[in-house]
């Protein structure tokens, strides 16, 4: 499965050229030329990485770091022009990975890229399983299993799950569901999604209370203690 890296570079040449280098190496890329375009794809995209760029119409580098660590733990690159300790320190404090001062070599950025994914793929069992506690579901078979028990899920149940289980602690709202999983063209009921997410907490026992509702906004999943 490709990682997905978000660019946000407001400086359309810069911009192309870190997308074609991400490409090359096998990445799916998606790209903002402002924070604002930003966070309207992170809200509707599977992101796993971001490299922001700081100076930035609309919305600055800072206040999109800021916005994203608020709800997500996804690896952010940060690129600028200072190369000042302080701003350095400010990065890291918003909850920055990696702080890369321009110009830098794109071959770089890539490399630092690829190490950081490396540390979350570490995080996954071998076989591609997800495990929490007495949960685990396995991205190969597609199968999910509680205390080592199968679990019947529909495909659309299964498709939550995964989605839940692998970006632990993110709020999801249902539109972003609803597109995800059954599509940008479905102009059903939108009381779908409370509908399967109240049967998969029912098959899901005593991890049902993993699956949070996040009173007008949507759902998170979240491993208790």
């Amino acid at each position: 499965m490709k990682n997905n890296i978000l660019i946000v570079e407001d400086d359309k040449r810069m911009n192309e050229i870190m997308l074609d280098y991400f490409e090359m190496s096998g990445y799916q890329v998606f790209s903002a030329m402002d924070g604002i375009e930003a966070l309207a794809i992170f809200e509707k995209e599977i992101i796993h990485l971001v490299v922001l760029d700081i100076m930035m119409p609309k919305l600055d580098g800072w206040s999109v770091c800021r916005r994203i660590r608020q709800k997500s733990d996804v690896f952010i690159v940060i690129l600028s022009a200072r190369g000042e300790e302080d701003d350095k320190l400010m990065g890291y404090e918003l909850g920055a990975d990696e702080y890369l001062t321009k110009p830098f070599s794109p071959k770089v950025l890539v490399a630092n890229v690829t190490a950081l994914l490396k540390r979350s793929q570490q995080k996954e069992l071998p076989n591609q399983c997800l495990q929490y506690n007495e949960l685990s579901i396995n991205k190969e078979s597609y199968t999910a299993t509680l205390s080592g028990n199968p679990l019947l899920l529909t495909m659309k149940e299964y498709e939550l799950l995964l989605k839940f289980m692998e970006y632990p602690g993110r709020v999801y709202k249902r539109d972003v569901l609803i597109s995800a999983i059954w599509g940008y063209d479905y102009f059903g009921d939108g009381r779908i999604i409370d509908t399967n997410i109240k049967t998969l907490r029912k098959k899901l026992g005593v991890c049902a209370k993993y699956i949070q509702t996040v009173i007008g906004v949507g759902y998170k999943f979240e491993v208790t203690p």
